[in-house]
């Protein structure tokens, strides 16, 4: 009578490892994704975006979210939405031309 483990017994022990330890990172990310409130299966073709959130204190929030290309600044509270500021739509800088020295 032979107790000892086989190599097939490793095996099966190192796959049905690695098969929970996939699952749980795959239960974790889910879990990030759901809360982060992105879905799995949504379009980029969204109207409202958060671009940047701060939080200024235990329930409130000031919020930049984009609405169809244009930025708004928004204070949120435990009971309020408040619209602050419109927030003009930044074009890219252009980057400044190098100098260049002749002598």
């Amino acid at each position: 009578m032979n107790t000892g483990w086989t190599f097939s017994d490793w095996l099966q022990y190192a796959f049905s490892f690695a098969l929970v330890i996939g699952l749980l990172l795959a239960v974790l990310w889910g879990l990030r994704k759901m809360q982060s409130g992105s879905s799995f299966l949504r379009k980029n073709s969204q109207r409202l975006q958060t671009i940047e959130s701060l939080s200024i204190g235990p329930r409130q929030k000031i919020l930049l979210i984009q609405v169809d290309g244009q930025e708004v600044l928004v204070g949120v509270t435990a009971h309020q939405m408040t619209a602050l500021s419109p927030w003009p739509v930044q074009a890219p800088v252009p980057a400044e031309p190098k100098e260049t020295h002749t002598p």
